[in-house]
């Protein structure tokens, strides 16, 4: 059974939430131990540490996730009713590879259960795994990834934290739709790397770009289905983390802000942060990130998949050469734009398609611009 994998939850954390009090997080949530495993029909969320490191070449240490644990069950929740489970951890395998495989065995178990995964790891070459449990879910993937580096490697080179980009890219089956990147920073990427991204139609947002105006990644996170965090995007007075040092990067309000543009997204089903080194100081903001995300996830709108259009309204907006349609939702007042459907196109997408946008977006198409987002997504459809 793929869950023979999880190690169950250290007695160091058992003992300290023992101590908490029935108000706080740890007393709250239901806990993978020696003598039981959690029941998973009753749970909606499961947190989860991966100790792998091996695709972080800087890794000092081995991975560590027990002051983590201590500051995010700390917490106090929220308003919060579904069940939250903290199903231990994956060790190390023999090879990276028998990491990968545990992780996407768990991980494609409890996204089919409907249970979303929180993956604490370890280096973030981890999101190969996490995208390759999708496997078997017959579904095209979206992947966002807040990172200051798009991670590209050459082919031939070993899968690491900095190039799993490129082996999710190429490796079959390939059911990636879209890989969004949040924060770069161009100083990290080569111009090649950037013009590649073009060139894929995929999604890159630069960190001052986000910084001035973070809503714009909203729509972005309401299409994904994968979110991964390099902890190496947070700036290291806000993060913590002097192993790596980083001036510059998003503060632990912006970050936290993202986790919670994620755990809102009725359409992310995993999540994983990744990179950590270990300090305590690190475990602060991650606590904090993880506790955003579940606070999104208790106000999802469940407004994906797109149901009935009673409760929408719709503008169609002529073009010269087009006829661009939205959609406004009566509950949220967010908005979605169609992809048309080819029918003597080798679509990726077998039906028409509604994707997240902005009201900005909108605007712009009645100014009879075609918003970018929306032909990227149509030349991906039908390459």
């Amino acid at each position: 059974m793929e869950f023979d994998f999880l190690k169950p939850v250290d007695d160091e954390i058992l003992s300290y939430i023992n101590g908490l009090t029935s108000q706080q997080l740890g007393s709250k949530i239901v806990l993978h131990t020696e003598k039981q495993f959690p029941d998973l029909n009753k749970i909606k969320i499961a947190v989860i540490g991966v100790l792998e490191n091996r695709g972080d070449k800087k890794a000092v240490s081995d991975v560590d996730l027990v002051p983590l644990r201590k500051e995010l069950y700390g917490l106090f929740p929220g308003n919060w009713d579904a069940s939250i489970a903290d199903l231990g951890d994956i060790l190390a395998g023999n090879s990276v590879e028998d990491t990968y495989f545990a992780v996407k065995k768990v991980v494609a178990s409890l996204i089919k259960k409907k249970i979303t995964p929180i993956v604490i790891g370890g280096s973030q070459d981890l999101t190969y795994a996490l995208y390759r449990a999708y496997d078997d879910l017959e579904q095209m993937v979206n992947l966002v990834s807040i990172d200051n580096k798009f991670d590209f490697g050459k082919d031939e080179e070993e899968v690491s934290a900095s190039s799993y980009l490129t082996k999710i890219i190429v490796d079959e089956p390939n059911n990636l739709f879209n890989y969004c990147n949040i924060g770069y920073q161009t100083y990290f990427n080569s111009q090649e790397e950037i013009d590649l991204i073009e060139k894929l139609f995929f999604d890159a947002y630069r960190l001052g770009e986000v910084s001035n105006n973070i809503s714009i990644s909203e729509p972005v996170f309401r299409d994904a289905d994968l979110v991964s965090i390099d902890l190496n995007s947070v700036k290291s007075s806000d993060s913590g983390n002097f192993i790596s040092f980083a001036p510059n990067g998003f503060n632990g309000k912006e970050i936290c802000s993202l986790s919670r543009y994620a755990g809102i997204s009725d359409k992310v089903s995993s999540f994983g942060i990744f990179n950590h080194n270990n300090s305590a100081q690190e475990s602060v903001i991650i606590a904090q990130i993880i506790w955003y995300f579940i606070e999104g996830f208790h106000y999802r709108s469940n407004e994906y998949p797109f149901g009935s259009k009673e409760n929408y309204l719709k503008y169609i907006v002529p073009l010269e050469e087009e006829e661009l349609v939205f959609y406004k939702s009566d509950k949220t007042d967010r908005w979605w734009i169609e992809i048309p459907f080819i029918s003597n196109g080798n679509n990726k997408l077998k039906r028409n398609t509604l994707l997240p946008c902005s009201y900005d977006e909108y605007l712009l198409a009645c100014n009879q611009e075609l918003p970018e987002r929306w032909w990227k997504a149509q030349r991906k459809n039908i390459l």
